[in-house]
């Protein structure tokens, strides 16, 4: 009898993408953050991904002191694999965007493959009175560059590398698949690579489901065994391309991070319940979940004893 495939649910609780005003549901405080990361974890999440906000105002805090109080109770409660954002969000620098993942040695690190426009904008047509002049001037920015050069990624790699931590490459289109082959080529990075290929965001590829397939093609000729795909569905294209991935033989990426959303018009109450719908579509395709424990073999962690918190 063929084994069953195990597909890897990552869940992005908070991110620095959506504001507090847009969800009265999107985690902004160490005790909410630790609460949906765990919440995700119950409902099937092997692995979160994790931001940190300014509990008073809800703007990203990449402090590594914000990450502390909710890393230490997500790991008391929790055998989920922790992945540290060093994308923070993409007006901060290099310098502040490394800082928690230097500091607490996570399993897994994010690590964004090349530079891009940023264009959140759009997003004030769906909520245009948001509360904090903070979010007006952040997500109506038109001027956003997202700088991911090879000297500041090689930084992250050689830096983060050094200290067992692997890394959740996020490629949000092609060239950010080319820009990885030349550290693998390098030998900065080695497989498994765990890539997550990002669709729908103002800046980088689409998600038309040709889309996806060129992104899978080109990684598969690119990396051939050597890489675990997963992907992100911004906004409402979460769960169709969830779907897709997971039928392709693929890991998927939920989360509040990535989208609001529950359904049309329907902000999702939870992390959770965007897992709990993921894990339907997993599962209702014959297959099933990895835990924790399957997820560090398939991405090859150095394990949770082994982290900075």
């Amino acid at each position: 009898m063929a084994k069953t495939r195990k597909v890897i649910i990552t869940c992005a609780v908070t991110g620095a993408i959506h504001t507090p005003s847009m969800s009265e549901y999107l985690p902004v405080s160490a005790s909410e953050i630790a609460e949906a990361a765990i919440g995700a974890a119950e409902a099937g999440a092997a692995v979160v991904h994790l931001h940190a906000r300014n509990p008073e105002d809800g703007r990203p805090d990449q402090t590594p002191e914000a990450f502390s109080p909710f890393l230490k109770v997500i790991k008391q409660a929790s055998n989920v694999v922790v992945n540290i954002t060093t994308g923070g969000a993409p007006t901060m620098t290099i310098e502040q965007r490394i800082r928690p993942a230097q500091s607490h040695r996570p399993e897994i690190a994010s690590l964004n493959m090349g530079s891009m426009n940023f264009g959140l904008f759009p997003m004030l047509q769906r909520f245009p009175n948001l509360t904090h002049q903070w979010e007006r001037d952040y997500v109506g920015n038109k001027d956003i560059i997202f700088n991911n050069s090879f000297g500041q990624i090689e930084h992250i790699v050689t830096t983060l590398g050094a200290l067992g931590t692997r890394f959740e490459f996020e490629c949000y289109d092609t060239a950010h698949l080319y820009n990885l082959k030349y550290f693998l080529d390098q030998g900065l990075v080695k497989g498994p690579l765990f890539i997550q290929t990002v669709f729908g965001l103002m800046g980088g590829i689409g998600a038309h489901p040709d889309d996806v397939m060129h992104m899978k093609r080109t990684a598969d000729r690119l990396f051939g065994d050597q890489y675990r795909w997963s992907v992100l569905g911004a906004g409402k294209n979460q769960l169709p391309i969830a779907a897709m991935a997971a039928a392709m033989g693929g890991h998927v990426r939920v989360g509040l991070e990535d989208s609001l959303w529950a359904g049309p018009g329907q902000l999702a109450r939870s992390n959770a319940e965007q897992v709990t719908k993921a894990r339907q579509i997993i599962e209702g395709l014959g297959l099933e979940l990895a835990t924790p424990d399957e997820a560090r073999e398939i991405l090859d962690t150095k394990g949770a004893d082994a982290v900075g918190f």
